[in-house]
């Protein structure tokens, strides 16, 4: 079966809206992919601002943001359509939604942009609220991305996305394993910020800082790292715990950077230590798959080689659009999955009493 279809993710990190075109195949239970278009679309200052402030928001305001980026998305779409020319050529759009409230042990995640919205501004078919179900079955929620990784990128035993939030996934015979590692280029972006950058590009001002022992010690003894998977992170973990202990330590801006890079390659580092004596054996070294915007972080990237060379693990960044756009690649694969009535999510990730058929489905088209 072929299936043409557009995934959407927004990320913590707000630098914007990824829309990519894709092309899925299916044969025998074997997919392949391929990205015909994709872009970033950068948010609004105005955007970033209602999407930050989410969660102050009352209930009555908060719906009607909910309404509102709905209708954005589906804007932008029919702009990414045209631009394009991809008229009369998508199937179904999959849309991950922004994030503002996850919370797994309450049954709740909420993930901002009206699918209805979406499906009636594009006239085209769309699947949304792609966590909800996992959720309600007492799952994480979180990470989403591991059926598509299962799916579309089985090649690689481990596979590593560094976000606003950087999580891992393991391929274990007979079991698929994944969880949210620590905060990564949410509070990184913050910190450049401080220093009027909108991110530190390839990890410049990091490189030029000294790590602090001393605060890297109170980062690394948070709890959450010591918790069992699964498990999953809120974006508030970064901004409102490891954000502000940061900033209360007065120290500069490279130095900031460079203790939080080390945190993150220290965290990661544990998470592929546990992991590994899970995996098949195989011939070393193991392949680590790098994406996310993290993985143009060269000096994070060269850091995080050198501490996983002793475990025998090479870190590989794939293509530019690979690592841009992983994300919403699998929200087309997921949507098609939701379409097929086939699962979406794995318990084995979350921690879901059930694996699950997740995402409500809006008929967008005329009929």
């Amino acid at each position: 079966m072929f299936y043409r279809a557009i995934g959407l993710m927004s990320g913590s990190s707000l630098d914007g809206l990824d829309i990519a075109f894709v092309q899925l195949e299916e044969i025998r239970g074997q997919w392949s992919f391929r990205i015909d278009a994709a872009e970033c679309l950068p948010y609004s200052a105005e955007w970033q601002q209602r999407l930050r402030q989410a969660t102050e928001l009352s209930a009555l305001e908060y719906m009607r943001l909910h309404a509102d980026y709905g209708r954005y998305i589906g804007q932008q779409v029919n702009e990414f359509v045209a631009r394009h020319q991809l008229q009369h050529q998508v199937q179904l759009i999959a849309s991950h939604g922004h994030t503002s409230f996850h919370e797994p042990a309450r049954h709740m995640t909420g993930q901002l942009g009206d699918g209805a919205a979406i499906a009636a501004v594009t006239g085209i078919n769309v699947v949304s609220d792609l966590r909800a179900m996992d959720i309600a079955l007492g799952g994480q929620g979180a990470p989403i991305v591991p059926m598509g990784e299962k799916l579309l990128l089985s090649q690689y035993p481990l596979l590593l996305n560094l976000g606003g939030i950087a999580n891992i996934s393991a391929n274990i015979p007979g079991q698929y394993l994944a969880y949210d590692i620590c905060p990564a280029n949410r509070v990184l972006n913050l910190l450049a910020q401080q220093a009027g950058h909108e991110y530190d590009a390839g990890g410049a001002l990091a490189a030029t800082g000294f790590v602090r022992d001393e605060v890297l010690s109170r980062l690394n003894q948070q709890a959450y790292y010591s918790q069992p998977y699964p498990k999953s992170l809120a974006n508030d973990f970064g901004t409102d715990v490891l954000y502000p202990l940061l900033r209360a330590a007065n120290l500069s801006v490279p130095d900031a950077l460079r203790t939080m890079v080390e945190h993150i390659v220290i965290q990661t580092t544990r998470s592929v230590g546990k992991l590994q004596p899970q995996l098949p054996a195989a011939e070393a070294p193991r392949q680590l798959l790098a994406t996310g915007g993290g993985a143009f972080n060269s000096f994070l990237i060269e850091r995080l080689q050198a501490s996983l060379r002793p475990l025998q693990v090479e870190v590989v960044v794939p293509d530019a659009q690979l690592v841009n756009y992983k994300e919403a690649l699998v929200m087309a694969l997921l949507g098609v999955l939701r379409w097929r009535e086939e699962n979406t999510v794995l318990h084995s990730v979350t921690g879901a009493s059930r694996s699950s058929i997740g995402g409500a489905v809006w008929i967008g088209q005329d009929a």
